[in-house]
């Protein structure tokens, strides 16, 4: 099992709320999670109903079992300032860049060193022991940018080349890369059962591959139940009123005659989202990767929405 589990996804599908259960699901049976969020909109916070997360690892939930999350957001000008720090020794004259707006220039200007920052803050956490020589979290979850970055993001050898071809930033880039092209990494997408999402994973698998990056699963979020059996989806499809008529009698449903048409209306239109949706499906599966399915909860994401999905993707295996 990866140490490092970077979540990333098309807008829209519900990748945070997928990390954020990931993490739920990683700490059962007494572990201990690092959650970690790099796009600064304490989408973490929202989610586990708390104040927004400074930039320190705070203890957000406890899992089943007895485990731990954490979360952390990664703010790139402090992170900035502690790696000046800690290989440079600035101390009070970091943060006098700060005041002057050196740093925010820094880290706009070139971003491939704010990306060094912000990937190389999780891989020290994934590397980070005790004294006793035990890693302090089992895993890391990173909430990473979308699946249109997110290649170029963790891609960060490539990124500083032309701005640092020796000393610490080089190093720390290569320090980063030994853990994210490691097996100790595993990129998940997170995806719908729609065209665009699925489309958009398909480019994302293939420029992973490309880079060399460690692929994962593709965790398709929000799925929706079928609510009609094979046989009722093909008469629906093909308009068979004798027989939706007769299911209705024989259910003891009066008038059932007058409601045979809007029935059929939406049965077609449930049938021809089932067609839809295995049509992405075969596209998801000839991309060969392992997937996970999430429900559609009825009454949107909140704190007990979100352990609900940790224990579905607990029953499909992750974490074991």
């Amino acid at each position: 099992m990866s140490r490092l589990q970077v979540v990333s996804g098309k807008g829209g599908t519900g990748k945070t709320t997928v990390a954020a259960a990931l993490a739920l699901a990683l700490a059962t049976e007494g572990k201990r999670t690092l959650l970690v969020e790099v796009e600064g909109r304490q989408g973490i916070a929202q989610l586990f109903e708390t104040e927004a997360l400074p930039y320190e690892e705070r203890k957000i939930a406890v899992a089943s079992g007895g485990g731990e999350v954490f979360a952390l957001a990664i703010d790139a000008e402090r992170a900035l300032l502690d790696y000046l720090q800690m290989f440079y020794k600035l101390g009070s004259a970091g943060r006098a860049l700060k005041k002057i707006g050196a740093i925010d220039f820094a880290t706009t200007i070139a971003p491939g060193v704010r990306d060094v920052l912000l990937t190389g803050k999780a891989c020290e956490a994934v590397r980070r022991r005790d004294r006793q020589g035990r890693y302090v979290y089992d895993y890391v979850v990173m909430d990473a940018p979308p699946t249109g970055r997110i290649t170029r993001f963790l891609n960060v050898n490539d990124e500083v080349a032309g701005l640092a071809r020796i000393g610490p930033i080089h190093n720390q880039a290569q320090a980063v890369m030994r853990v994210l092209k490691s097996p100790e990494t595993a990129v998940h997408l997170v995806t719908l059962l729609e065209e665009m999402p699925v489309q958009e994973t398909a480019d994302g698998v293939a420029e992973l591959r490309a880079a060399d990056l460690p692929v994962g699963n593709a965790i398709v979020n929000m799925v929706r139940p079928h609510l009609l059996d094979e046989d009722a989806v093909h008469d629906a499809a093909n308009g068979r009123r004798a027989a939706v008529t007769d299911a209705l009698k024989a259910a003891g449903v009066t008038g059932a005659a007058g409601l045979v048409t809007p029935l059929l209306e939406q049965a077609a239109e449930h049938a021809e989202r089932v067609e839809l949706e295995r049509e992405q499906r075969k596209a998801l599966n000839a991309l060969e990767l392992g997937a996970y399915e999430l429900p559609m909860l009825s009454e949107g994401v909140d704190l007990a929405g979100l352990y609900q999905l940790a224990k579905e993707l607990r029953k499909q295996g992750a974490g074991s």
